[in-house]
């Protein structure tokens, strides 16, 4: 039992880690979106969001987003519904994304988070 809360605990990451794997998370949509020649607002708009600032949030690494708009987010930025997911699972999950191991894709295309 000992041994199995330890290896959960250093499953977990801390709160600077979890910090920095949403803002890493954030630059990444943000490049994107500007790939894509959108301003917030034009993905708000996109996403039915009534307020461009909640798109500044994630990108920001304040804020998460909500499983409802994953596919829409995706679909609105050109990215696959599969890279997107496995991106997403990897900075807002990492412990899951790890968990998945070998059927997990290295996400941003540079090692894993």
């Amino acid at each position: 039992m000992c041994a199995e809360r330890a290896r959960q605990s250093a499953a977990k990451p801390s709160e600077d880690t979890t910090k920095e794997l949403r803002r890493r998370l954030g630059r990444w949509l943000k490049e994107r979106r500007e790939a894509r020649g959108l301003t917030q607002a034009d993905l708000a708009e996109k996403l039915g969001l009534r307020y461009y600032s909640f798109v500044s949030q994630v990108e920001n690494g304040l804020g998460r987003i909500p499983q409802d708009l994953y596919a829409p987010w995706a679909d609105a930025l050109g990215i696959g519904a599969r890279e997107f997911g496995w991106t997403v699972l990897a900075h807002l999950e990492p412990g899951l994304y790890e968990m998945l191991g070998e059927d997990a894709p290295s996400p941003l295309g540079n090692g894993r988070p």
